[in-house]
């Protein structure tokens, strides 16, 4: 093949078509347990305000609620994913093979959020979420019946396979944050005098992008490494479910998914998808819906 810009241009335009083949191949997941914040600025600043009292009958002045709020930065991080093509397979016609890899390009580039978001989770037991506690600790600050602060634990310990209980039913609030600064585009270098092919007689293409994840509202969401069994499931379930605002009334939230990883999937159709049990009706059959992610192990 005859290198020219004329060559180039069209080169440029037949990579960048396969990689956005590849890259629309991807259903993204990680929405489901992430709220998306389009960022405008390179940290952005999340005041998470304490839980609202509940709704009083307006009799008199009103209250008026002092809410507290406490800073959480996130800082977007640059990505990117380049591949280099010799000026000697453009010209002895050699590309067929990088149709498939700039396909496989775009998969993986679309598929970085989930990993990103998904793998944050096994994380959270090490991890410091908005209130400055790991994000899966046995002392969050909660509330009982009367009002009263006390400590509230989202998470079974154990040792084993991490496991997640959520309410994924809410519009607007997540357990997880994706931060999303700039959607990832299609770049190259192409021009005949670019450095890299003057130093290695390589033509580069590639993706970059701008965004983050990280924690969000950690009374949505559960995660322990516990034996996965009725039991522990049932107090996972009831720690979600037990919560309460400041003011004392409950706080609405509810299991809703199971989240885990290939490995622990016999245990969750054991637990979750058996219908019956030694003839007996599994009470938490099709209980919560299910999530597999392969980032979680």
């Amino acid at each position: 093949m005859n290198i020219s810009n004329a060559t180039l241009k069209a080169l440029n335009q037949g990579f960048q078509q396969v990689f956005m083949s590849g890259f629309g191949s991807v259903t993204p997941t990680y929405t489901q347990i992430a709220m998306v914040i389009q960022s405008k600025t390179k940290i952005e600043n999340y005041g998470w305000l304490k839980e609202l009292p509940g709704m009083r009958e307006w009799i008199g002045a009103r209250v008026i609620h002092n809410l507290e709020a406490t800073s959480a930065l996130l800082e977007n991080k640059d990505w990117e994913h380049t591949i280099s093509v010799s000026r000697t397979a453009i010209e002895d016609d050699e590309l067929g093979i990088f149709n498939n890899i700039f396909s496989m390009q775009g998969e993986v580039v679309a598929s970085h959020p989930d990993e990103l978001v998904w793998g944050l989770l096994p994380n959270g037991f090490s991890t410091t979420g908005f209130d400055g506690q790991y994000f899966f600790d046995t002392d969050h600050v909660g509330y009982n019946a009367a009002g009263a602060e006390v400590s509230w634990s989202n998470t079974g310990g154990g040792a084993g396979q991490p496991w997640f209980l959520a309410d994924l039913s809410k519009n607007f609030m997540k357990p997880l944050i994706f931060q999303n600064r700039k959607a990832p585009q299609f770049v190259s270098m192409t021009r005949v005098d670019d450095d890299n092919v003057f130093m290695n007689k390589e033509f580069v293409f590639g993706a970059d992008a701008r965004y983050v994840a990280g924690f969000g509202f950690h009374q949505l969401a559960f995660g322990s490494k516990a034996t996965l069994d009725a039991t522990n499931f049932k107090a996972a379930r009831l720690a979600l479910g037990t919560q309460r605002r400041p003011g004392g009334r409950p706080l609405p939230v509810r299991a809703t998914h199971l989240i885990f990883g290939p490995s622990s999937r016999d245990a969750v159709e054991d637990l979750i998808l058996t219908e019956y049990v030694a003839g007996t009706k599994n009470p938490l059959y099709k209980a919560v819906d299910l999530i597999e992610s392969p980032w979680l192990g």
